[in-house]
């Protein structure tokens, strides 16, 4: 068990590396939201699927740690989580105190990504309101019938063939 106990705090020491290193990738994409950087932006998401596969990879073994663990001390994987480990580790405390170190700089670097992927979030709802808002007020002024002129005997009434779309339908 002591040798489980230890993956799992080397498991989730370096989930936490890998998560702190997202987060100033994370920041970056926000300036290059804010900058409309779309080339830029597409890097980062490269950078972000990299950063993603080595969590997966590191979440699959921490899955197979707590399976192992469950099936050493006859408990079912999905009850063992880290506030259940801890508890049960209360007797050991250095690895006691390990874990609840581990898990609570994991539990605030998860904070802080959170926090600037809100913050991402936002920024790309508002930039696709505002797209939309162009695209509807571009359509609006397409659509509109003509002008009208008026001269000093009669009124006047020219039109213009509304247009049905913003795309040809023909390419």
């Amino acid at each position: 068990m002591a040798s489980l106990i230890e993956e799992l705090i080397t498991v989730l020491q370096s989930e936490d590396e890998i998560y702190q290193k997202l987060i100033p990738i994370e920041e970056k994409k926000t300036q290059t939201i804010i900058k409309n950087d779309l080339q830029a932006l597409q890097e980062i998401t490269e950078q972000e699927q990299r950063v993603v596969e080595q969590i997966n990879a590191l979440e699959r073994k921490r899955q197979e740690v707590i399976i192992n663990m469950a099936t050493v001390t006859n408990r079912k994987p999905e009850t063992l989580n880290i506030k259940a480990i801890v508890e049960l580790l209360k007797k050991q405390p250095k690895e006691h105190k390990e874990l609840c170190s581990v898990h609570d700089s994991l539990k605030k670097t998860l904070k802080r990504l959170v926090q600037v992927n809100d913050q991402n979030k936002s920024l790309i709802e508002q930039s696709l309101e505002m797209i939309e808002f162009n695209m509807n007020l571009i359509q609006s002024t397409r659509m509109s019938p003509g002008t009208n002129n008026y001269t000093k005997t009669a009124a006047q009434w020219e039109s213009q063939i509304a247009q049905t779309g913003m795309f040809d339908a023909k390419q």
